[in-house]
């Protein structure tokens, strides 16, 4: 069920059933000479839209521009600040939290969504507190990083080994040639590519990593690929939405 194909009456409906609601966040970024800019956000939807029909979970809009200053010295790329993330998903759950939602399983595609996520949850949760919303001690925030399940990365490493790197990878490559098979791109790729450098300003990652890419190989993505991560992702996901959207 995805939020803005309903009416507020299926919404107001679906409220007496479960108060839980999923949150896809991604990035609009560079993803190297192969990787689709919008890579991180179509990999959080995609994921959180199985995840939603495996368990009759309400679907909210993805979030498509996170916390990505270190790429804005590349082309395309879209970022808000920090303070700037942590505002939006603020007025979010404000808002759905009038509604009667208390649950917010926020699936990620972006590792630099990360930190700024987990300030902008105590942020809320103080301002909820602050209104004296009705069940703002029921809030509960979670952030899921598809990236970083288990099963998505046992099989990463089989199918890469180190050459699935951190950024621009294979895995999620092959996830958006899953479910974009007609925006596949091909470009030659260096066998250099930069790795272990720490993350600093634009400048310096344009420097350090001059193709986008960090330590990673995406020549190697197929579409069948994506499909198994895909299919992991969803099943851990689900598992682990239900226990939390379940506990107490």
């Amino acid at each position: 069920m995805l939020l803005h194909l309903s009416t507020w009456q299926e919404v107001e409906a679906y409220l007496q059933q479960s108060r839980g609601i999923i949150l896809p966040i991604g990035s609009t970024e560079q993803h190297g000479p192969t990787g689709l800019i919008g890579t991180d956000a179509i990999c959080a939807e995609a994921i959180a839209r199985g995840v939603g029909e495996a368990t009759q979970a309400l679907v909210g809009p993805t979030i498509n521009v996170g916390m990505a200053l270190h790429h804005t010295a590349f082309p395309g790329t879209i970022s808000l600040r920090p303070s700037t993330l942590i505002l939006l998903v603020k007025e979010y759950v404000t808002c759905l939290t009038k509604a009667g939602f208390t649950k917010f399983y926020f699936i990620n595609g972006h590792g630099g969504n990360i930190a700024t996520l987990k300030a902008a949850f105590s942020e809320t949760y103080a301002h909820l507190e602050d209104l004296q919303i009705a069940n703002a001690e029921k809030v509960q925030c979670q952030v899921a990083n598809w990236f970083m399940c288990g099963s998505v990365y046992k099989l990463a490493k089989e199918l890469y080994g180190n050459q699935e790197g951190s950024h621009a990878t294979p895995s999620e490559v092959a996830l958006t040639q899953y479910v974009y098979p007609e925006a596949i791109k091909q470009a030659p790729l260096s066998t250099e590519v930069g790795t272990g450098h720490r993350i600093y300003g634009a400048a310096n990652f344009r420097q350090h990593y001059p193709d986008g890419r960090m330590g990673s190989n995406p020549a190697l993505a197929t579409p069948e690929h994506g499909k198994q991560f895909y299919e992991l992702a969803v099943k851990e996901l689900s598992n682990d939405y239900l226990e939390f959207v379940n506990a107490e």
